[in-house]
């Protein structure tokens, strides 16, 4: 490529020790000791749900890194290719999200404590279904699709990992128009199969009741969460001396994905509400009858209160957006706020009551934290955190809006 007018030092690399990697341990340890609470005071399932909800939740902000590096790609977008490492790292970590996810699946299929509505064979849970319906949500046949889709993300994942590393080395457009084609048939399948994960993984811990909309409802909570985490990332990089190119113009651009699609979130959620609302249909209302009542309806309007209003009134003008602790408090609030959202999906209509926010919740969340944050600093670290071959990276440094 041509030369760069400027005085960055590309081959810079993020080190990871100090209090990020101290802190992340602590979070790990403070996660195993949450869990292990949980299973040796009886709340087993409760336990389980939440362990369901954190690695799903793990998995889905690492896809979403991986999301917005394929459609960078497609798009020949110029604007983020100085901050691509960032969302590379979260890329290269979903092999092992998925992998804790599989197991938690696994370990809450055969052990009863997880997707009761259908697994239970002895108490008559598969002969409420039809016979197709009944075999679709087999334990052997569920596996194999969450296998088989979270294994295609991954070989994806590195495989674009892979492509921008060799463009470091080699130079040219070869790597580049490679990760162009990987891209294009990655979305496909992930645009064709992430309605299908979500059904699976959540949607079928209350498997009388579905909706259609209820893929991309995930697909919305997935991509705000995922842009949260890589505006947070990025941020803190920023401030800690990292990635001096990123400019406010980089920030700006990461506040309008934020605002944008926390309002798409949003679209989402109130069409499959009103429209399951305004029909009455007593099938489809008992989902939002749950979580309409005691111990949830306050969380149903706080659901609402973080990740709508919040970052629509605060994110609304364009100084906002460029403004790093401002839009850092909102990402921040957008993680916690993604975590209640996957909390509704998941406790109402599983344990309902019996649910809470305790030990296990917080201790699993914080786990959960300070296992994605040393998994993720711990895969920055070890590639430049810039693509200095990237063919658009002169018009990155550059971008100004």
């Amino acid at each position: 490529m041509g030369a760069h007018h400027h005085s960055y030092n590309f081959s810079e690399q993020f080190s990871f020790s100090g209090k990020a990697k101290t802190f992340s341990l602590i979070g790990i340890v403070i996660g195993i000791l949450a869990v292990v609470y949980g299973f040796l005071t009886g709340h087993v399932e409760r336990t389980f749900l939440n362990l369901l909800l954190m690695s799903y939740y793990f998995t889905c902000v690492c896809a979403a890194g991986l999301f917005f590096c394929a459609v960078q790609y497609v798009a020949q977008a110029g604007w983020s290719a100085s901050l691509l490492r960032v969302p590379q790292a979260f890329s290269k970590v979903l092999p092992f999200a998925s992998i804790i996810l599989i197991i938690v699946v696994v370990a809450g299929l055969f052990s009863h404590n997880l997707y009761n509505s259908w697994n239970h064979v002895a108490e008559g849970g598969e002969g409420h279904f039809s016979p197709s319906k009944a075999f679709y949500l087999s334990p052997l046949f569920f596996i194999a699709r969450l296998v088989v889709f979270l294994g295609a993300y991954s070989i994806f994942g590195l495989l674009l990992s892979k492509l921008s590393v060799n463009e470091d080395i080699h130079g040219g457009l070869k790597s580049y128009d490679k990760s162009i084609k990987y891209s294009v048939i990655f979305l496909v399948i992930f645009g064709f199969t992430t309605p299908l994960w979500a059904f699976d993984t959540i949607m079928s811990l209350e498997a009388h009741w579905f909706s259609t909309m209820f893929g991309w409802y995930n697909f919305a909570a997935m991509w705000v969460s995922g842009m949260a985490a890589i505006s947070i990332v990025v941020i803190l990089l920023r401030k800690a001396g990292h990635m001096p190119w990123i400019k406010d113009s980089h920030i700006h651009n990461l506040g309008l994905f934020v605002f944008a699609f926390s309002i798409f979130w949003t679209y989402i959620w109130f069409a499959q509400f009103l429209l399951i609302y305004y029909a009455n249909i007593p099938e489809e209302t008992v989902y939002f009858f749950k979580r309409w009542e005691g111990f949830y309806l306050p969380l149903f309007w706080l659901n609402l209160i973080i990740n709508f209003m919040a970052p629509v009134l605060i994110l609304m003008s364009r100084d906002a957006k460029r403004k790093t602790n401002i839009l850092l408090g909102v990402c921040i609030l957008l993680i916690l706020g993604h975590w209640l959202d996957y909390y509704m999906m998941i406790m109402p209509g599983t344990i309902g009551e019996a649910a809470g926010f305790g030990i296990i919740e917080i201790g699993t969340l914080l786990g959960f934290a300070g296992l994605f944050t040393f998994s993720i600093l711990a895969s920055l670290s070890k590639a430049p955190l810039a693509p200095k071959n990237h063919p658009f990276l002169e018009e990155s440094l550059n971008h100004s809006i």
